[in-house]
């Protein structure tokens, strides 16, 4: 009970396993949520790192699923340190003719509402107890216009804009907010996007452990937002906020146009 505690979602893969890992490291105990059977197995990775772990299986795209988290992490009886709001999920593909609304609705309900709904009950406690660390799960997809990930990209547009108001309004409580904004990252995010075939899909990407580090390090030290990963990422989001939309999008679509890793293996070859 000594041990301050963190709330991760998303943790049973990816970088919100390898978030949970960091705090499990860093002398933290633990709720985790995520949906799935794999949810267990990953929670027993941590607590070999010595950490105590409450675990539900929850869908945060619906509001029951995150009152029964909240409701949860109240029946520890314990303050909340640190929260990674991380789950999210991705869809790629033409929006006109290709997607799904049910599946576009669903990245809403996940990335964007319960983002709101999820830190509306938590922040209030951290205000309440004079102190807490949040961390937002957003993208270096939030600072250019995403053709073909054109939800995706506008739910992480939203996520670190709401992450930068929320931390200025916040400025003189003791909580503090950090935007993590990775670039492409090995996990299975495109392969659910159903985007294995674009250039962004195939290509090189970073270690979600790196990932994970430098967001866990960024938000204990207080910082506003961390774009994680390789120099490349931190290169080009400075380069996208210099260039007019047009551009930046245009740049966009060459990575998340279907069909584009074939196009960029044939360009390689000759």
């Amino acid at each position: 009970m000594d041990r301050p505690l963190a709330v991760v979602t998303g943790a049973s893969n990816g970088i919100g396993y390898e978030l949970a890992k960091q705090f499990a490291q860093h002398g933290f105990d633990l709720v985790v949520t995520a949906t799935g059977s794999s949810l267990e197995a990953a929670a027993q990775d941590f607590r070999q790192l010595g950490a105590s772990v409450e675990t539900i299986e929850a869908d945060l795209a619906n509001y029951d699923g995150v009152e029964s988290l909240y409701a949860k992490i109240k029946s520890t009886g314990r303050p909340v340190e640190a929260i990674a709001i991380n789950a999210g999920v991705g869809v790629g593909g033409e929006f006109a003719r290709e997607t799904s609304l049910e599946d576009e609705l669903n990245l809403i309900n996940l990335n964007v509402v319960s983002t709101v709904h999820l830190a509306k009950r938590v922040v209030k406690d951290m205000v309440e107890q004079g102190k807490g660390r949040i961390l937002f799960s957003s993208s270096i997809a939030s600072i250019m216009p995403g053709p073909f990930e054109a939800v995706y990209a506008a739910s992480k547009a939203f996520t670190h804009s709401f992450a930068e108001a929320i931390r200025n309004e916040l400025s003189d409580t003791g909580v503090t907010v950090t935007s993590l904004m990775p670039g492409p990252t090995d996990t299975n995010f495109f392969h659910r996007a159903g985007m294995d075939d674009t250039k962004a899909g195939s290509g090189k990407k970073d270690d979600p452990a790196e990932v994970a580090k430098q967001g866990f390090e960024a938000l204990m030290q207080g910082k506003d937002a961390i774009v994680a990963g390789s120099l490349m990422n931190k290169l080009q989001a400075g380069a996208m906020k210099l260039v007019p939309d047009t551009i930046s999008s245009a740049m966009h679509r060459q990575l998340a146009e279907p069909g584009s890793a074939d196009k960029s293996a044939k360009e390689t070859k000759e």
